[in-house]
C-alpha cells in the first residue's frame, strides 16, 4: 500500500512580523544589535516558513498553467497582481486567491481561505528544485493516489488544514484560537516565520546580558569534542552539557501532539507536548524512520545523542546549514586514519558510497520531493531485514540486489556482524509484532545499553504480552527519573485495576511535565478518588480536556473527548461528541465506529443499523467499519453476510492478522472449513511468527483430520 503521508512541512520561510501590543517580537527588532545572526538567518529554511503570496515570495510559475491529476484539475494565473488557483473535480472548478506561501525548497505550497480565517493547503505543490533535477513544475502531492472529494486527504478536509495541521511550526507565537461551537478560526502570530522568539523565547531580561535564559544554548559551548591522537572517536572535555535547549528544536522536529494552543520556547517540551515514540506504522521495527516523522524519535535512539551531541554540534545555530559539507562534518569527531579510507567504507574515494551519510544516514523521500535522512545513524544491519522486513543501506542504494547479497557482501569485507544483544533482538521483534514473553518484555526495558526512547516504547507495548500488569514492576516505572517512561507507564497503566490505578498513578497527577500528568489523569477516569489526590485529578483531568479541545478540529479529538464519556457511564454526551466529530471530520472512521458502539450500549439497533449503511455508502473502502459491521451481524448470528463483510475488511487490509484470523473464523462458522484451511497454508508465510494463527492452523488441520497440514504448522512454528 502507499504510504499516505500528511502535508506536514518542516521548510520555512520569511516576511515581517506582527508586533506584540506590549512588546515587539518582530526579526527586526533584534536586527540593530545582531547584524551577524541576521544575516545568517536569512539564510535559513526558518526564515522562509511562511509569507505573504507576492512577487518575492511566490517561486511557481503562475502564468495560467493547467494541471491535471486523474479527475482533479487546476489553473495557477495572476490577476491585478494577486495569485489565484482555480481547482476541482471534472469541470467543477472552484475560484480561490493565493493568500501565502509555504516553504520555499525543495517544494513550495500555498494557502487559500475556504472560511473566514480557515486556510487550507491546495493539492497541488511547486517543485523548485532546478529543472536538470525534475523540477520546475507543478505536481500533486499524492502523486501515485487519486484522491476523491470522499477522501479524508482531501484538500478540502481537516488533515489538510493550515491552522491545525502545520501553522504553530511556521511562526512565531502562532495560537489556533480553535472554536469548537462553531468550527472556527481565529490564528494569529506574533511573526509570520520563525525568527528568534521561536529559539529563545520571550528573553524576559534581555538586553541585560548577566541574567540568564532559560532556553540559552551558551552551555553547548563551554568545552570541547576532542579526540587524542590513539583515540577513534572524540570525547566531551568540560562541564557536563545542558543540552535542554533542544526541547526547542523538539517542539517542530518531531512527531507530536499539542498539549496546548500555542507554545513557547521558555516551556520545557514534554510540559507542551505528548510525542509520538518509535511504533508502527510510522517506524520501522529497528526504530528507522518510515512516515513522516521528522528528527526527535531517531535522534534520541542514536549513540551521538547518549553521548551529549546536540543540534548546534553539526547545524549553524542561525542558518541551521550543516557546517562542514561532506565527510568533514562528521571527521570532526571520527578519526579520518579509521574511518574516511577504502578499508572502512570500501567505496572509492569522493564517491556518493564512501559518504558517511550514505550508510549512517540512508534518506526517505516526502512529499513528492523531499528527501530527508534519518538521524538515528544506526550501522546497516542487512540480516535484520530476513527477521523483521526493515531495511537496510546498502540495498536501498543498490537498488538491483537484496539483503542476502548485502550481507554476504559485508561479511566478506568486514567478517561475520557482532550480533546484536538479546534484548536489543526482543525489542525489535516486539516492535515487528511478533511474540515474547513477559520475562524477556521486562528485561529489555531494564537493559540500560537500549536508549532509552527505546525502552519507554516497550513499555507503551507492554499490553501486548501481560492480560494483567506487575503492579510491582510497573510501580518501578512510575517513579522513574526519566519522564518517558513515566509518560509511557502512565499511559500502559490504563489497564491496571482501578485500586492499583488510584494507589499507583496518584503522585503522577503532580508531576513535573504536563504530558505526564495528563497521560496519569486519562488512566485514572472513572476511577474513585477522594482528598488530595482527587484534587489533584481534578486540576490534571482539566489539563486533559484541554489538550482535547486544542485538537478538536480534527476527528480525533472529539472522539478522544467522547471515549471519556463513556468511561463515565454518560452515553449521551459521548454520542454528541461523536456526531460532531462526524460533522466536522466525515471521513474519519474512528467517530462512526464510536458512535456505532455507544448505540450498541443504549441497545438502540434502528439507529446502529442506519448508522451502518450511512457510514458503509460514505466509507466503502474502511476495512475498520466492515470489520465492526461483521462483528455485528455475527451478534445477529447473519452469519453468511458476516463472511463477506471480514472478507471485504481483510481484502482491504491484507497485513491485518487479526482480519485474517477472523475471515478464517467466520469460514470455519460457515462450514468452510477445509478452504479455511488451505486459505491459511497458502498465506501463512505473510503472518509468520504470528502464534494466533498458528493455533488456529493447528486447529483446523485437527478439525479435518489432516495428519499433512498439522504437521506442516508444527514444522513452521
Amino acid at each position: 500500500m502507499t504510504p499516505r503521508i500528511f502535508i506536514t512541512l518542516l521548510f520555512l520561510v520569511f516576511f515581517q512580523s506582527q508586533a506584540s501590543e506590549t512588546k515587539d517580537y518582530s526579526v527586526q527588532a533584534c536586527t540593530s544589535c545582531h547584524q551577524q545572526q541576521h544575516q545568517l538567518w536569512l539564510k535559513s529554511d526558518h526564515a522562509k516558513a511562511m509569507a505573504e503570496a507576492s512577487k518575492e515570495t511566490v517561486l511557481a510559475d503562475f502564468n495560467n498553467i493547467e494541471v491535471s491529476h486523474f479527475d482533479e484539475h487546476a489553473r495557477f494565473y495572476q490577476k491585478d497582481g494577486q495569485y489565484w488557483a482555480d481547482i476541482g473535480q471534472g469541470n467543477k472548478l472552484q475560484r480561490y486567491q493565493v493568500q501565502y506561501t509555504f516553504g520555499h525548497f525543495p517544494l513550495q505550497q500555498y494557502l487559500v481561505e475556504i472560511a473566514p480565517g480557515k486556510l487550507q493547503v491546495i493539492p497541488f505543490s511547486w517543485d523548485a528544485r532546478p529543472a536538470e533535477q525534475g523540477g520546475q513544475r507543478w505536481y500533486h502531492n499524492y502523486a501515485d493516489e487519486n484522491i476523491t472529494t470522499e477522501d479524508r486527504l482531501h484538500w478540502l478536509q481537516p488533515l489538510q488544514n493550515w491552522n491545525g495541521m502545520c501553522a504553530d511550526c511556521h511562526s512565531d507565537g502562532l495560537q489556533r484560537h480553535y472554536s469548537p461551537a462553531d468550527d472556527s478560526f481565529a490564528t494569529e502570530w506574533k511573526n509570520i516565520n520563525v525568527g528568534c522568539l521561536s529559539c529563545h523565547g520571550e528573553m524576559p531580561n534581555h538586553p541585560n546580558s548577566s541574567a540568564p535564559q532559560k532556553t540559552s544554548s551558551a552551555s553547548a559551548y563551554i568545552g570541547n569534542w576532542l579526540r587524542k591522537a590513539d583515540q577513534k572517536i572524540a570525547s566531551w572535555h568540560g562541564p557536563k552539557r545542558n543540552n535542554q535547549f533542544m526541547d526547542s528544536c523538539f517542539a517542530c522536529h518531531s512527531l507530536r501532539s499539542p498539549l496546548t494552543d500555542g507554545f513557547s520556547a521558555d516551556n520545557a517540551f514534554l510540559d507542551q507536548f505528548s510525542p509520538q515514540l518509535l511504533l508502527a506504522p510510522m517506524y520501522h521495527a529497528d526504530g528507522q524512520i518510515k512516515e513522516e516523522v521528522y528528527v526527535y524519535g531517531s535522534f534520541l535512539q542514536s549513540k551521538m545523542f547518549a553521548a551529549g551531541v546536540n543540534c548546534l554540534d553539526c547545524h549553524d545555530q542561525h542558518s541551521m546549514k550543516i557546517k562542514i559539507q561532506g565527510n568533514g562534518l562528521c571527521l570532526q569527531c571520527h578519526s579520518p586514519e579509521v574511518y574516511n579510507v577504502e578499508s572502512h567504507h570500501h567505496h572509492p574515494q569522493q564517491s556518493e558510497g564512501a559518504q558517511c551519510i550514505s550508510c549512517h544516514m540512508p534518506e526517505q523521500r516526502y512529499m513528492g520531493v523531499d528527501d530527508r535522512r534519518d538521524h538515528s545513524f544506526k550501522i546497516p544491519r542487512p540480516q535484520l531485514a530476513e527477521q523483521f522486513g526493515t531495511p537496510d543501506a546498502c540495498s536501498t542504494c543498490h537498488q538491483d540486489k537484496d539483503s542476502q547479497w548485502a550481507k554476504k557482501q559485508l561479511t566478506a569485507w568486514f567478517g561475520q556482524p557482532s550480533p546484536i544483544s538479546t534484548n536489543l533482538h526482543n525489542l525489535y521483534a516486539l516492535q515487528a509484532g511478533q511474540p515474547i514473553d513477559i520475562n524477556q518484555h521486562q528485561a529489555l526495558i531494564k537493559d540500560d545499553s537500549i536508549p532509552v526512547i527505546s525502552r519507554a516504547t516497550a513499555i507503551t507495548l507492554l499490553a501486548m504480552t501481560q492480560s494483567e500488569l506487575d503492579s510491582k514492576f510497573i510501580s518501578t516505572l512510575l517513579g522513574s527519573d526519566e519522564a518517558l517512561f513515566r509518560l509511557s507507564a502512565a499511559q500502559v497503566a490504563s489497564i491496571l485495576p482501578a485500586a492499583e490505578k488510584a494507589r499507583l498513578l496518584g503522585p503522577l497527577l503532580d508531576d513535573q511535565y504536563k504530558a505526564v500528568r495528563v497521560a496519569a489523569a486519562r488512566s485514572l477516569v472513572g476511577v474513585s478518588l477522594s482528598g488530595k489526590t482527587k484534587a489533584a485529578y481534578n486540576r490534571a483531568f482539566d489539563e486533559l480536556i484541554t489538550s482535547l479541545k486544542v485538537n478538536s478540529w480534527r476527528g480525533e479529538g472529539h472522539a478522544n473527548q467522547a471515549a471519556i464519556h463513556i468511561e463515565l457511564n454518560q452515553l449521551d454526551k459521548a454520542a454528541e461528541q461523536f456526531r460532531q466529530s462526524i460533522s466536522n471530520d466525515p471521513y474519519f472512521p474512528g467517530s462512526y465506529l464510536g458512535l456505532a458502539e455507544v448505540y450498541r450500549l443504549q441497545q438502540q439497533q434502528d439507529k446502529l443499523d442506519k448508522l451502518y449503511h450511512s457510514a458503509l455508502e460514505r466509507l466503502p473502502e474502511s476495512a475498520e467499519l466492515h470489520y465492526s459491521y461483521a462483528l455485528y451481524q455475527v451478534r445477529k448470528q447473519q452469519y453468511t453476510p458476516a463472511l463477506a463483510s471480514f472478507k471485504k475488511a481483510y481484502q482491504l487490509m491484507p497485513d491485518n492478522s487479526q482480519y485474517f484470523y477472523a475471515y478464517l473464523l467466520s469460514m470455519d462458522g460457515t462450514g468452510q472449513s477445509r478452504q479455511a484451511l488451505n486459505t491459511l497454508k497458502m498465506l501463512f508465510s505473510r503472518f509468520k511468527g504470528n502464534q494466533q494463527l498458528l493455533e488456529l492452523g493447528l486447529y483446523l488441520a485437527q478439525k479435518n483430520q489432516d495428519r499433512q497440514s498439522y504437521n506442516w504448522f508444527m514444522q513452521n512454528r
